[in-house]
């Protein structure tokens, strides 16, 4: 029987302070001309609502919306601003609480396992000051003739498949689900949550803190 464990953290709420569109709104209003600008921050404006709205219950959606704002940019430039974004902008965005709580996951002794909404031209820049990190999942951008779809690559993070992804990725690194941790701040994080033995609300929306309340389950608050 295995005797491994892991910690699941959702970046985007526990260890991070900003979320999506944040970082769609950064790379869209950096682009190189400034209609390709203006279209572009069009996108994000109109997805955003429609994002908000659906956020605590389909983020999966939600993301594919996000990203529509990258379609037709190079793949090049994308990770340019993807670099930029995570040294300038996220680094310093980063949740003392949530840093210390992968840190405290690491010394004792569980795989840190790092789950984001963003895409890897973003989160892959910021492990280096992540150092407690042993694996990283997130969504990744579908290119064409070097330049983004504004599609996503299945599988999708940010849904409700948490709880079934968390199984399944237990079961390929031999890991005991029932002393491992999660961290989670949305209601798609339910299943992901309930999937392990010590779940952990963080900063939770409605939806989230409802359903912590009712499976008697800690939650943390804390903010910038």
């Amino acid at each position: 029987m295995s005797t491994k464990s892991a910690a699941f953290f959702r970046a985007e709420g526990t260890v991070l302070a900003p979320g999506v569109l944040s970082a769609t709104a950064y790379l869209a209003s950096n682009a190189k001309k400034f209609g390709e600008r203006a279209l572009r921050l069009g996108v994000v404006a109109l997805s955003a609502p429609l994002h908000g709205l659906l956020g605590q219950n389909d983020r999966t959606l939600g993301n594919r919306i996000a990203y529509l704002a990258f379609r037709g940019m190079s793949e090049d430039r994308i990770a340019e601003l993807g670099e930029e974004y995570a040294r300038d902008v996220l680094k310093d965005k980063l949740l003392d609480q949530g840093v210390e709580l992968l840190k405290r996951a690491r010394a004792e002794g569980h795989r840190v396992v790092l789950i984001s909404d963003n895409i890897a031209q973003i989160m892959e820049p910021l492990l280096p000051h992540l150092p407690h990190i042993d694996d990283l999942v997130c969504n990744r951008l579908e290119f064409a003739d070097g330049e983004a779809t504004g599609k996503l690559l299945d599988p999708v993070i940010g849904g409700h498949g948490g709880g079934r992804w968390v199984q399944d990725y237990a079961a390929r690194h031999d890991l005991d689900l029932r002393p491992s941790l999660a961290y989670g701040a949305h209601g798609t994080d339910l299943l992901l949550l309930a999937a392990v033995g010590r779940p952990c609300a963080v900063n939770p929306d409605f939806t989230l803190r409802r359903g912590a309340r009712e499976a008697d389950w800690p939650v943390l608050e804390y903010r910038e």
